[in-house]
């Protein structure tokens, strides 16, 4: 995440809101397309259309809508807190892809956490709570896929 101290505005926080979902979203395309697995690969294409329904609801707080969604607390099953860093490549397989994706779930949930934080108005704090919320959907999602297709394989 960028330092504090680059985000000097809201338009540069929602700017780089946008940014960040829009690479989320081209992830998840690029990594659906490449998995050779099915359920997977739904996943990530579901969640890339998530990703590109969450830059319009960032759009349509900068354009002065109102926002304020009912959050509920999200289990974290803690899974990528345990598992070393991977690195995409050309040959990532289903397992690299999913430990990938639940690392950048993790650290778009904390980058939501701290726009909150960073917000002046409560609408726009609403905004990035209920986003981090559905960043840490994604995330227990993913853990539960790795738990089914790789933890209970052995």
């Amino acid at each position: 995440m960028a330092e504090q101290n680059d985000l000097y505005s809201i338009d540069d926080i929602i700017a780089f809101a946008l940014d960040k979902e829009q690479e989320a979203h081209d992830f998840y395309v690029y990594w659906a397309e490449k998995i050779n697995h099915k359920e997977i690969t739904e996943v990530f294409l579901e969640f890339a259309q998530q990703e590109l329904k969450h830059k319009e609801k960032i759009k349509n707080i900068s354009l002065g809508e109102s926002f304020n969604a009912p959050r509920q607390k999200v289990p974290d099953l803690k899974i990528a807190d345990y598992l070393v860093e991977v690195k995409p490549t050309e040959d990532t397989n289903y397992q690299d892809a999913l430990i990938i994706a639940m690392k950048r779930e993790k650290e778009s949930y904390n980058l939501y956490q701290d726009l909150a934080k960073l917000s002046i108005t409560e609408n726009t704090r609403n905004l990035f709570l209920t986003l981090a919320q559905e960043e840490a959907n994604h995330k227990l999602k993913i853990e539960t896929l790795y738990d089914q297709y790789i933890l209970q394989e052995d």
